[in-house]
């Protein structure tokens, strides 16, 4: 059996036709076998379907970076997906619900890479990843399951790339993440709709803070082979649990010292047509 007919392969191929078509398939862990490991294969190879349509790697991001969220799911670590280019918006700009199936939004932190990094080929892979950081950012995530209902295990939601389907920066601000005395903790995070608070939480529900999730991307990168090229963008995690983002709104999030970001969003999902 070849790699492209494996039951990975063609897991691989139903979601990533879920992301193409807009509707939503049934969980994989109902009926499928899954290892941790085999979910991030199945990963690697919905990312290398995305990639084969010209749709490059632009970055990485953590998932279940606060305590509550890794509790609920029953897991003791954190989990790594993949952005691509096409799930890139403009800060005050628009995004098309049409191209999701049930969207949902999150605020988080960013940081940007000046430099390309392989963890595979550095001797210190976390001191390199922190040297290489030249900004930081308010963000916006779109996560989007590719599952019905919204419902998943987590080799499933490993499997679907985090539920990765978009995000939103600010502007940069140059930070230097050599020095210790880098942090991010402590600082309210403010989700809006429409000027309406939709939801609160702290960057320290981050890992504790923001800049820990480095040395996770850095050990989570070199265990999936990923190398992430230069002005790749680092989802540090979300500040507050993910809210339903609906169409003909704006959304935005504040984090003191960092500013603030900003969508507005057009049409109706794909569950709702």
């Amino acid at each position: 059996m070849t790699e492209s007919t494996s039951p990975l392969s063609r897991y691989a191929s139903a979601l990533d036709e879920a992301v193409t078509s807009k509707r939503a398939i049934a969980q994989l862990s109902p009926t499928a076998s899954l290892t941790l490991d085999d979910a991030y294969r199945v990963q690697a190879l919905g990312s290398d379907l995305r990639t084969a349509r010209g749709d490059r790697l632009v970055g990485a991001k953590l998932g279940f970076t606060s305590k509550a969220k890794a509790l609920q799911m029953g897991v003791s670590d954190v989990i790594f997906g993949r952005l691509h280019a096409r799930g890139e918006y403009a800060d005050g700009g628009s995004v098309a619900l049409e191209a999701f199936i049930h969207p949902r939004v999150e605020p988080e932190v960013a940081f940007r890479l000046g430099a390309r990094f392989d963890a595979r080929a550095s001797a210190d892979p976390e001191a390199e990843l922190r040297a290489a950081v030249d900004a930081v950012a308010p963000g916006l995530e779109i996560i989007d399951s590719r599952y019905a209902n919204f419902k998943f295990s987590l080799t499933d939601v490993v499997a679907d790339n985090t539920s990765a389907a978009g995000f939103v920066t600010g502007a940069w601000q140059p930070v230097d993440l050599t020095s210790d005395a880098a942090r991010f903790d402590g600082r309210q995070v403010t989700l809006e709709i429409d000027g309406a608070v939709a939801a609160t939480g702290s960057t320290s529900d981050i890992l504790g803070d923001p800049v820990l999730a480095l040395p996770a991307i850095a050990r989570m990168a070199a265990a999936q082979g990923v190398v992430l090229p230069a002005g790749s963008v680092l989802l540090a995690g979300a500040a507050t649990a993910a809210v339903a983002l609906p169409g003909g709104v704006t959304v935005s999030a504040a984090v003191p010292g960092l500013g603030s970001v900003s969508v507005t969003t057009t049409g109706t999902p794909a569950e709702e047509r």
